[in-house]
């Protein structure tokens, strides 16, 4: 017989014991509830405090490890918060914190309260997964470009090629080669330099009106910048007698520009995409006055614009990408006298990496549809990216589009269509600036058009002697084909090393893919 108080002992350390196996098997249930209710939270905290500056990113978009040590510390900055180590300022040169810091990027007064960032974390911490999702499957790409042949081409004794612009002039058969150091190369038809101009900054863009010098585009800062150091100018050396030589300066990073009447009063206009960098504009000089300046979209990111008449009423409309941030296509529809009516296309995520956009009638109704290129893959989150590559969006003929036809390529740069081969559709050649050099031979991409959105891709193993930041598609032979350039752009040598390694040894500043269709 068990004595009263051992017999009370044993019955509340058996109750102990019981309940203990109740909670345990009960904990994993209110766990599970405790995590899928701290992840509602964290959503609803990042829709509303993410979701105020751009479309909230889904967790998938990214790994576990890259939103929380990369991407979520720098975006608690931007809402005001001081994480231990982090200075929001500290690297910059004195002139770029000059330019940045009057823009209050980052706020003195955090916008919400650290327990409430802790949750945000969390609920990316916690659905992310773990590694970069992989890409879906494609048709595979063979490694030969049969309607090619392949010429590398340097100019200079350039060690580390590093060209911005690529523009071919039709009336006068030249070539236009851009480099980042100040350098404008100009190459005849049969690709042997006709002249050298030096330039204040690296050139950009560049165009040939009828009857009149080139007017040309030039950055300011390659590199992410507020500064505005950006010139639109007239490309002459001594200025005609009477004319008016264009000189713009001051410019907020500028990649690209169009020139077009937008206001119909019989004057060309020059309309600007100004990149920058943490602020910038779409912006439009009336009649090329710089003290005339009209702003469509004052934020930055804008990539380049195309001017084309969307609703068909015989004024200039424009459709512009934005990239940053806020990533978008956008059509401002002319409403005449300089007025615009804006209308947002496409959304995409803050990670989408837009880069180029064409437009292009792939269904041949009538109505432009979209050929779009993303893979951006700079900043915060340099990995592999699912939804990096090349996209087609068609019209719905009322300038609503839907994706269509997708393939995935990683770091892809620029997208252009155009009937290579001369069967009365149109092909389109890719190629991919922003990788990882695991598979640099795919850096550039031909598409053969075999109809109903079907195409077969081609790339070759001279696509690896470079990176691919610029891409010209002409004639420049003559021959009544187009033939393509590739510029390389390589911001280090460590990059040509990584190369090196994998047994390349040519490092061209220009790969020319002449077209062979009518010699066959």
């Amino acid at each position: 017989m068990v004595p009263l108080k051992a017999g009370l002992l044993l019955f509340i350390a058996i109750g102990i014991v019981s309940f203990a196996s109740i909670d345990q098997d009960f904990t994993p249930v209110r766990q599970v509830k405790v995590v899928k209710d701290s992840a509602l939270i964290g959503k609803q905290l990042a829709s509303r405090y993410c979701g105020s500056c751009h479309l909230v990113p889904e967790p998938e978009l990214l790994d576990k490890k890259t939103w929380t040590t990369r991407v979520l510390p720098i975006m608690a900055m931007r809402l005001g918060l001081k994480l231990p180590g982090q200075d929001t300022l500290q690297s910059l040169s004195p002139e770029e914190e000059n330019a940045i810091r009057p823009l209050h990027i980052y706020p003195e007064t955090p916008v919400l309260s650290m327990s409430d960032w802790e949750k945000i974390v969390s609920y990316y911490e916690q659905t992310a997964p773990e590694a970069p999702l992989p890409q879906k499957s494609h048709a595979p790409i063979k490694d030969s470009l049969p309607l090619f042949t392949i010429k590398a081409l340097s100019l200079g004794d350039k060690p580390v090629p590093q060209t911005t612009l690529l523009k071919y002039d039709s009336n006068k058969g030249q070539l236009y080669v851009g480099d980042a150091q100040n350098a404008l190369y100009v190459l005849d038809r049969n690709l042997q330099l006709a002249d050298t101009w030096w330039i204040d900054t690296p050139p950009t863009d560049i165009d040939f009106p009828q009857n009149a010098p080139p007017r040309l585009l030039t950055i300011g800062i390659f590199s992410p910048s507020d500064q505005h150091l950006g010139r639109l100018m007239t490309l002459e050396r001594s200025a005609k007698p009477g004319s008016s030589p264009i000189n713009i300066k001051e410019l907020p990073r500028p990649v690209q520009f169009a020139a077009s009447d937008l206001n119909g009063d019989g004057r060309q206009d020059a309309l600007i995409c100004g990149f920058g960098n943490n602020a910038g504009k779409l912006f439009w000089y009336d009649g090329l006055d710089p003290t005339k300046e009209h702003v469509l979209k004052a934020l930055p990111g804008a990539r380049n614009v195309q001017i084309a008449d969307f609703n068909h009423d015989k004024k200039p409309d424009i459709m512009v990408l934005m990239a940053q941030a806020r990533e978008e296509v956008t059509i401002f529809y002319n409403q005449g006298k300089g007025q615009f009516t804006e209308k947002t296309a496409l959304r995409f995520s803050p990670l989408f990496g837009s880069s180029y956009f064409e437009l292009v009638d792939f269904n041949k109704d009538g109505f432009l549809d979209i050929l779009l290129a993303n893979g951006d893959n700079w900043d915060y989150s340099a990995i592999h990216k699912n939804y990096h590559g090349v996209h087609i969006y068609l019209n719905d003929r009322k300038d609503n589009f839907k994706e269509a036809w997708f393939f995935p390529i990683y770091g892809a740069s620029k997208a252009i269509a155009r009937d290579f081969d001369n069967d009365g559709d149109v092909d389109i050649a890719a190629t991919a600036f922003y990788t990882t050099l695991e598979q640099p031979e795919q850096s550039f991409i031909y598409f053969s058009n075999e109809g109903k959105l079907n195409f077969k891709p081609f790339s070759t193993p001279e696509a690896a002697y470079g990176k691919w930041l610029t891409m010209e598609a002409a004639d420049i032979d003559q021959d009544g084909d187009t033939d393509i350039v590739l510029g390389s752009y390589f911001h280090t040598v460590g990059e040509m090393t990584q190369l090196l390694y994998k047994g390349i040894t040519t490092f061209p500043q220009l790969l020319v893919l002449e077209n062979q269709h009518q010699q066959k």
